[in-house]
Formats: C-alpha cells, structure tokens, sequence
C-alpha cells in the first residue's frame, strides 16, 4: 500500500518489535520521518537502524512514566519542528495468568492497565498539545478485538482495550475543533514472536487452543503485523481526512459474526 507521507513526522510506540515495528516501517516506507519508541533496549536500537530508508530514529521511552513521555515529545518537536502522525500501539498482555477475575492478581491487572491504558492516555496528552499548536494531526490507538467482544481468563486486557476504544472516541470529539482526526485500529488474532509463543509454533504455551480459535475466524487464519500496518497507512493517509472517532476491526472476519459459527 503506498500513501504520500512526505515531510510528515510520525511517533510509534511499541515499535521495537511485532505490529508496532511493522507500522513503522511501513510509515517510514511512505515518506514519514519516524521515531521509533520502546522500553530500552537492543531490539529497539536495532529497529530504528533497519528501518527501510534509514528514515527513522530510535528513542527509549515508556509509556507509564508520565514524565519521560513528555521528555521525548519535547525533543521530538524540537528537532523536527513537529509531530503528525501518532501511533499508540505500545500494549502487553498476561500469560502466565490466564485465569478467572477471582484468580487474578491485583498487581497484574495494574501492570496490565497502566501501559494499555494509561500508557495511551499519558502519549496522547503530550502529543496532543503540539498537535493543538499547528492545527493539524492525526491519532491512531491500537487496540484488539478483545476490547470490543469480551473474553474468558482476560479480564484485565479486554477492560484495558475497551478503554482504548472510547477513549478514541472522546479524544476525537474534543480534538476535531483543532483539526485532528483520533481513530483506532483492533486487531484480532495477529502472527507475532510473542503469539507464536502462545499459540502458533510447535513448542507454544496454548498450541491446543490455536485450532479453535482459528475456527472463529472467517478466513481461518491470523493476521500479520503488515495487514495491520496497512489500516494504519489508510488512516494516517491524506486522503482519509474526514474520518475521525472511528474504530476500525482488522480481524479477518472475527467480530462480524464468526465468533457464532458454531452454534
């Protein structure tokens, strides 16, 4: 998918490996000058280096320190002179407790909230303002499925990511006077390291499990990291400037209905 992203500037949380380094590739590919952000750390630095164009730079920051969000914005705006295009997709998930809300531990639904949710808030409101300033941005959340259908022995991911969804909502209505669009990417089921390691490779944690829930999915089978980075692409295009509150499912079907299939 190609889109004209020249001259913008982009901030990618989350970027460091699986969907978040695809979205920003694929918005570097397109034009974008792109800050590649994550906890620290190698796979970072190697990231923002094999970036396609060597249109990138890679940046340590996480999205739960409220102050260290604010820190890199700063240097982001100050160096580039703006920021166009954000992409919330910084987000974790449990698998060592996937278990009733009962059984679940008050310190991972913690750990959980503050980086898929709070995390988004934090980023949001520092790139925000910059925003406000030149009158023009675009927003993209990532979320999941999850936070618009619940599910079993997740409680804490589905919550977090519902929040996403109307947070995406809210920011929206209060951002369109000052020109910016705030819209939301869910995926389903999506072929990353860490989803191999629960479902699809021969070794993972939950292999048992992967055959059922392909049966869920319409075109029986997950999705890539470049599919959802293409939602994003069409997002962030300039050609998508009047869609804004929108959420947009990328989940080969899951969310239309073929959750039911069975029954």
């Amino acid at each position: 998918m190609k889109v004209n992203l020249d001259n913008k500037v982009a901030l990618v949380t989350g970027a460091a490996r699986g969907i978040g380094r695809a979205i920003a590739d694929a918005l570097a590919v397109n034009g974008a000058r792109v800050v590649f952000t994550d906890i620290a750390g190698p796979e970072l630095d190697e990231a923002g280096a094999a970036c396609p164009g060597g249109n990138a730079k890679a940046a340590a920051m996480n999205v739960t320190d409220p102050g260290e969000v604010e820190a890199v914005v700063a240097e982001v705006v100050r160096e580039f002179g703006r920021i166009d295009i954000l992409v919330n997709n910084a987000g974790i998930n449990t698998s060592a407790h996937r278990v009733n809300i009962d059984e679940f531990p008050l310190a991972e639904w913690e750990k959980i909230l503050a980086v898929d949710l709070t995390g988004v808030f934090n980023v949001t409101r520092a790139g925000a303002a910059p925003m406000i300033r030149q009158n023009a941005g675009r927003i993209i959340n990532i979320a999941s499925v999850m936070g618009l259908v619940g599910a079993r022995l997740q409680c804490a991911f589905t919550a977090a990511k519902a929040g996403v969804i109307n947070l995406t909502r809210s920011t929206a209505l209060e951002l369109a006077p000052h020109g910016i669009l705030v819209n939301c990417v869910a995926p389903g089921s999506t072929l990353t390291d860490a989803t191999k390691g629960l479902f699809y490779s021969e070794d993972a944690l939950m292999k048992e499990r992967a055959e059922r829930m392909l049966s869920h999915i319409p075109l029986g089978r997950p999705g890539t990291p470049e599919e959802i980075a293409h939602a994003v692409l069409f997002l962030a295009a300039p050609e998508s400037s009047y869609i804004t509150g929108q959420i947009l499912s990328v989940d080969g079907g899951w969310t239309a209905g073929g959750f039911f299939r069975d029954f």
